[in-house]
């Protein structure tokens, strides 16, 4: 599939409507945490979005890519993709959706940093470093509302450890043989690998349920199917068409609909501080995403 070396306005679009839908997932996420615990629910979302993805690989005829030269960076990828849901499940249990979605959506900054370093074509400019500070100052001034809606610092650090993973998925697809994979199939091996691990370690952080009714069955299922099955591949998809760092980048977008949503559905306070962060992080998008002006050949 061509590479292109800006966002266009298909990219743009499809990337608004994945923060949509990632933005109300946190929310699923925080309400399903009431009926399953969280990283025994999220081996569950795996083993029910593996079943769905090997199905739709299966019945394409599509390969499943797994070769001598993709077995590491698969294994890799699936450890590190348990460790960001094991990280962002604790987090929204333990503190607020606005709070655990900003830190969350803090991954553009790790990517962009190592993308400068390891990925050809995309160094950081002066005005996308300040991009990425300003949207990096917008995420302290956010968190440092202590106040507004559920603070936990365990839920702050986990929030953290899952954006540091994500960061790692994307870098591994650009880096590795994984780039050579179709997207089903990279989801398919995450998936594979972190079933198993999540569900095995679930029991170690407590019972494994919480009084479950349909409501959660129910937020289980729209995870599974909406988000992982459907989502996840759409955005690997964008990411090798697109430049990591401008991807990544509208995940700061996320952040602004987690407040609305958060704020509308769960009755989250939202204080002063919140907002002004959300304003740098808007900045700071833009200024990442501004597509660089060509000079227009003069004529002689």
């Amino acid at each position: 599939m061509e590479r292109k070396d800006h966002i266009d306005l298909f990219g743009a679009t499809a990337l608004i409507v994945f923060g949509i839908i990632l933005s109300f997932n946190q929310v699923v996420i925080k309400v399903t945490n009431g009926g399953f615990a969280p990283v025994y629910g999220a081996g569950l979302r795996s083993l029910i979005g593996l079943i769905i993805v090997g199905l739709w690989i299966v019945l394409r005829r599509n390969s499943f890519g797994l070769n001598r030269r993709t077995i590491i960076p698969c294994l890799i990828s699936g450890v590190l993709f348990s460790f960001e849901f094991i990280c962002l499940y604790i987090s929204l249990d333990v503190t607020s959706v606005v709070r655990a979605s900003i830190l969350y959506y803090s991954m553009p900054v790790w990517l962009a940093i190592a993308a400068h370093f390891m990925l050809p074509g995309e160094t950081l400019s002066t005005r996308r470093c300040l991009g990425l500070l300003l949207a990096m100052g917008g995420v302290a001034i956010a968190l440092s509302d202590r106040q507004g809606g559920q603070a936990s610092w365990i839920g702050d650090l986990a929030g953290l450890g899952a954006a540091v993973g994500w960061a790692g998925i994307a870098l591994l697809l650009r880096i590795t043989p994984l780039r050579e994979m179709n997207s089903e199939s990279q989801l398919f091996w995450q998936l594979l690998i972190s079933a198993p691990i999540l569900l095995l370690v679930a029991p170690l952080f407590g019972p494994l349920t919480r009084d479950p009714q349909m409501l959660h069955v129910a937020g289980l299922l729209f995870q599974s199917v909406f988000v992982v099955a459907v989502g996840y591949i759409v955005w690997f998809q964008l990411i090798k068409i697109y430049p990591a760092s401008g991807v990544a980048s509208f995940s700061f977008l996320s952040p602004v609909f987690s407040v609305i949503l958060g704020w509308l559905v769960l009755g989250e306070e939202v204080g002063a501080n919140i907002w002004i962060g959300l304003v740098f992080v808007a900045v700071g998008v833009t200024l990442i995403n501004r597509r660089r002006q060509t000079q227009v050949p003069q004529k002689v």
